[in-house]
C-alpha cells in the first residue's frame, strides 16, 4: 500500500513523514511542537479545552460521525472518574487508517488521549488493539516508555489486546470487551445515555478522532476549522483499495470531490462504481463521483462517510458478486444475539448467491428487497443496518447487472475473482502496508 494526498497542502495528520520510517518522540516533537498543558489542570482549563473542541466542530472519525465535544462534556459532568478508551480495533477489513496512525504516528494519538483524559479529569487511559496484531502491541508499548520524559503528570495507560472482529470496534462491544465479558454489542435503545466500565463512565473515541484532538489543543479550533466543510470541518484519513495503482492512506480535506480523492490512487479506466464508507457503506455509481466527500454531500447519494473507507470497482466487474461476498461476511461476523442478525443476514446473503449464480426470477428479487426491510431498524446494533444499506445501495447502482442476471443468468463479470478484501471468519491478520510515499498528485 502507499501513502498518497490530493494535495501536498493538505497534510496534517500525516505531516513530517519520511520514508518508512515511524516518528519517535523526538520526531514528533520537532514536527508538532509541545503539547500546551498544564501541570495541574484547572477546571478553568477543563472547560476551555471543551469549549475549543466543541468550536473546532469535530465529528468522530470511527464511523458514527458523533459530535466530539458531546461525549467529552457528558463524561467531565458525569460525577465520576471517566476511563478513556482509545477505539484502535478497526474492525473494516478495507481499513487501515487507524493501524497506520499508532505504527508511524503514535504519539500524535497518545497526545490527544493525555488531552482528552486531562480535560474530563479521567486518571485512565485504555488503548484497545486488535489481539492479533502484537507488532502494534509492541510498538505501543515503546511509545509510552518514551513519553516517561514528558513534563506533565500524565494519566495512568495501558495497552489492551482484545478479539480482533468486525463488531470488536463497536463501543458497547468494546466497553464490554474491556470489562472481561463478551466483546458484543450492548442492547442501546436510547444511545444518548453514556456508557460505564463498572462504576466509571467511559469515554469512548476512535483512533484518528484523538489525532485530530492533539492538533486542535495545539493549534485551536479556528485554525481546524480553515480547512473542509462549514458543517464538517477539518481533514479526514481515507483508506482506499480496489482498482487503483497505488492504494493507501489519503489525508482528504472534507468537501474535496470523490472523483479528485479516487483520481488521486491512480483508477483504472472505466471505474464502475465506489463502495463509500466501508463494508456496511454505500455503493455510488461512478455518474455521482462529482459529490463532495462531506456530509452533505454524500447524503444527497444516500452515503456518509463512515470509516473513511473507498473500495473502486472496475468496469466489467460483477457489483452483485462482491456484494455477495461482503454480505456473507458481514452475516458470519454478526454476534447472534437478535433475529435480524442470526436469521436476516445469512438470509440476504443466501439471496444474493441465487441473484449471482443462479437463474432468479422477479419473485427472488421482490423476496429480497422485502428481507432488507424486514431487517433493517430491528437489531440490537446497527450491524444489520449496515448490511442492508449495503444491498439495498447494490440493487439501484447495479441495476443493469440486476437484468442481466435475471434474463441470462451469471454475467460474465461475475465468473471473474471478486477483488473486495473479505478476511476469513478466524479473523487473520490483514496485511500491513509496506510501502509507502507522499504528495502524489492526481492525473
Amino acid at each position: 500500500m502507499t501513502i498518497v494526498d490530493v494535495r501536498p497542502t493538505t497534510m496534517r495528520l500525516l505531516s513530517g513523514l519520511g520514508g518508512t520510517g515511524a516518528a519517535d518522540l523526538t520526531t514528533h516533537l520537532a514536527t508538532h511542537g509541545p503539547l500546551p498543558v498544564p501541570s495541574r489542570p484547572s477546571p478553568r482549563w477543563q472547560e476551555a479545552v471543551l469549549d475549543e473542541v466543541e468550536s473546532s466542530g469535530l465529528a468522530g472519525r470511527g464511523g458514527a460521525g458523533f459530535p466530539t465535544y458531546r461525549k467529552m462534556r457528558a463524561a467531565r459532568q458525569s460525577g465520576a472518574k471517566p476511563v478513556v478508551l482509545v477505539n484502535a480495533m478497526e474492525g473494516e477489513p478495507a481499513s487501515g487508517k487507524d493501524h497506520y496512525l499508532l505504527t508511524f504516528v503514535p504519539h500524535l494519538v497518545l497526545d490527544g488521549a493525555d488531552l482528552v483524559a486531562l480535560a474530563v479529569g479521567a486518571s485512565t487511559i485504555v488503548i484497545c488493539v486488535p489481539a492479533e496484531r502484537q507488532a502494534l502491541v509492541a510498538r505501543l508499548q515503546q511509545a509510552l516508555a518514551e513519553r516517561r520524559s514528558l513534563p506533565y503528570k500524565r494519566p495512568n495507560c495501558e495497552v489492551k489486546a482484545l478479539p480482533g472482529h468486525y463488531i470488536g470496534g463497536e463501543e458497547s462491544a468494546l466497553v464490554s470487551a474491556v470489562a472481561g465479558k463478551a466483546s458484543v454489542p450492548q442492547f442501546r435503545p436510547d444511545k444518548s445515555v453514556g456508557l460505564r466500565l463498572g462504576r466509571q463512565p467511559a469515554l469512548v473515541h476512535n483512533t484518528e478522532t484523538f489525532a485530530h484532538l492533539a492538533l486542535i489543543g495545539r493549534h485551536g479550533a479556528q485554525w481546524f476549522r480553515q480547512m473542509g466543510e462549514p458543517d464538517a470541518p477539518g481533514t479526514s484519513l481515507v483508506t482506499i483499495s480496489g482498482a487503483v495503482r497505488h492504494p493507501g492512506i489519503l489525508e482528504v480535506e472534507t468537501g474535496r470531490p470523490l472523483e479528485d480523492i479516487v483520481a488521486a490512487a491512480r483508477p483504472v479506466p472505466n471505474v464502475q462504481a465506489v463502495l463509500v464508507g466501508g463494508y456496511g457503506g454505500t455503493w455510488v455509481s461512478a455518474d455521482n463521483l462529482s459529490v463532495p466527500f462531506g456530509r452533505q454531500g454524500l447524503k444527497t447519494v444516500g452515503a456518509a462517510m463512515g470509516a473513511g473507507v473507498l473500495f473502486v470497482l472496475a468496469g466489467g466487474s460483477c457489483g452483485l458478486l462482491e456484494t455477495e461476498r461482503i454480505a456473507r461476511y458481514l452475516a458470519g461476523e454478526s454476534a447472534g444475539q437478535c433475529g435480524p442478525c442470526l436469521f436476516g443476514l445469512p438470509a440476504l446473503a443466501d439471496d444474493l448467491e441465487l441473484m449471482v449464480r443462479g437463474q432468479p426470477q422477479p419473485k427472488d428479487l421482490q423476496r429480497l428487497r422485502a428481507r432488507c426491510g424486514l431487517v433493517a431498524g430491528r437489531g440490537a446494533c446497527g450491524h444489520p443496518d449496515g448490511a442492508v444499506r449495503l444491498v439495498n445501495s447494490a440493487l439501484d447502482v447495479f441495476q443493469a447487472d440486476v437484468n442481466y442476471h435475471m434474463d441470462y443468468g451469471p454475467c460474465p463479470g461475475s465468473r471473474l475473482p471478486a477483488t473486495a478484501p473479505v478476511p476469513s471468519l478466524f479473523h487473520q491478520a490483514r496485511p500491513v502496508p509496506s510501502r509507502f510515499t507522499r504528495n502524489m498528485e492526481p492525473a
